[in-house]
C-alpha cells in the first residue's frame, strides 16, 4: 500500500507531535465505544495510528492493556513516539503495511484491533485484504473496532462526505467511501462476527466485530 497523504489532516505542530483536528474532536466518541468493548487485560493492536493522538489517549484511559501503534508511513513514527512520552503501556510504533497480505499471523494473539480512518483512503482490493489480515491477527473472541465514514445503499450521509468522496476519486479513481454493506460482508467471510453498530458524529459510523471463541 502506498501511504495515505493527509495534506488536511494536520493543522498544527507542538513540538515533535503532529496535531489533527479530527482526531481531536473524535477521541471521546471513540472511546465511549471501546469502554464497551475493550477487554480489562490484553495486547491491543492500532493501525495507521497516523499522528498518535488517539493511541496516547486510549493508553492513558486503559493503562491495563498494552497498546501497539503502527503506521505504514515511517514519517509519522516520531509523532506517535512524541505523543505516548511516558506511557509504560505504549509500545514503540510499528512500521506495518495493513493492506499487505501476512501481517495477520506475525501480529497474532491480538485481543483488540482499532483502525480509524482509513478504508476511504484505499482502493477495495486493499481493503479486503486489510480486513482478512485482521481476523488472523485477533486472538479467539478478539474484538476489531473499524471506525469511518461509510456509503449507505450507495448513498453518502453529508454534504461534507460527498465533498470529500469526490476529491479522493478525483486524486485516485480507486479509492473513496466504502458501502458499509460490502465491508460487513467482508468482516463475515474473513469469519468476523458482528457486535455492534454504532452511529457516531458527522455521520461517521463505529463497526465492531468479533473473532469467535475457541471451541
Amino acid at each position: 500500500m502506498r501511504a495515505p497523504s493527509h495534506p488536511d489532516s494536520w493543522s498544527r505542530a507542538e513540538g515533535g507531535r503532529r496535531v489533527s483536528p479530527s482526531a481531536e474532536r473524535n477521541i471521546d466518541p471513540i472511546g465511549a465505544v471501546l469502554a464497551r468493548v475493550l477487554p480489562a487485560r490484553g495486547r491491543v493492536l492500532e493501525l495507521a495510528s497516523g499522528s498518535g493522538q488517539h493511541i496516547a489517549a486510549y493508553a492513558r484511559r486503559w493503562p491495563g492493556l498494552v497498546w501497539q501503534p503502527s503506521d505504514a508511513n515511517p514519517e509519522n513514527l516520531a509523532s506517535i513516539t512524541a505523543w505516548g512520552a511516558g506511557l509504560d503501556n505504549l509500545c514503540p510504533p510499528l512500521v506495518l503495511d495493513a493492506c499487505a497480505p501476512g501481517w495477520g499471523v506475525v501480529q497474532g494473539g491480538q485481543d483488540a484491533i482499532c483502525l480509524n480512518n482509513l478504508l476511504h483512503l484505499i482502493a477495495a482490493p486493499e481493503a479486503e485484504v486489510l480486513l482478512a489480515e485482521v481476523a488472523h491477527a485477533l486472538a479467539p473472541g478478539g474484538v476489531f473496532c473499524l471506525y469511518g465514514p461509510f456509503r449507505r445503499d450507495g448513498r453518502l450521509v453529508t454534504e461534507g462526505d460527498v465533498a470529500f468522496d469526490a476529491r479522493l476519486k478525483a486524486s485516485d479513481p480507486g479509492i473513496g467511501y466504502k458501502e458499509i454493506g460490502w465491508v460487513a460482508a467482508q468482516l463475515a467471510a474473513a469469519g468476523l462476527e458482528p457486535v455492534e453498530r454504532v452511529e457516531m458524529p458527522a455521520g461517521n459510523l463505529m463497526l465492531v466485530a468479533r473473532r469467535p471463541a475457541a471451541g
